[in-house]
């Protein structure tokens, strides 16, 4: 997988803001996050571990950061070869954003969720009707499943 390339595509494509987001699996489950209710942007849903780019940083690093921030993370990122996977959409604040979805081994530490998150669970890709996801992450969860 080269980076470098998935950073010139978003910007070929007028792409103003970057996000990594984490199919974090273990034992064929997906880790799902449900969103604080008091979150100004898709208030309450579940998703994925994901987060924004800060300029200048490389995907990966703004992965291991925002996989930190939050799920507690430690340690090396085991990434899947060869899964990566992007959706389109527009943010809150009205920028064209593109996520860049990695699949990540878990690690087996401990989930310690920050204050975006209310709560977890490991989730089956064939369960996501159980899900309030976003089509566009079920998609990516379905993707992972596939490969």
């Amino acid at each position: 997988m080269d980076v470098q390339q998935l950073h010139a595509d978003a910007e070929r494509d007028d792409i103003a803001e970057l996000v990594v987001g984490a199919v974090v699996h273990t034992g064929g489950q997906v880790l799902i996050l449900r969103r604080s209710a008091d979150d100004a942007f898709m208030a309450g849903i579940e998703e994925l571990p994901s987060g924004g780019v800060e300029p200048g940083e490389d995907l990966l690093t703004a992965l291991e950061r925002e996989l930190a921030e939050e799920i507690g993370g430690t340690g090396p990122l085991h990434i899947d070869p060869g899964f990566v996977t992007h959706f389109d959409y527009v943010s809150g604040s009205g920028r064209k954003s593109r996520q860049y979805t990695f699949g990540v081994a878990h690690n087996d530490g401990p989930i310690v969720l920050s204050t975006e998150h209310t709560g977890y669970r490991w989730l089956h890709p064939t369960d996501l009707a159980d899900s309030d996801v976003t089509p566009e992450t079920a998609q990516t969860i379905r993707a992972w499943a596939a490969s």
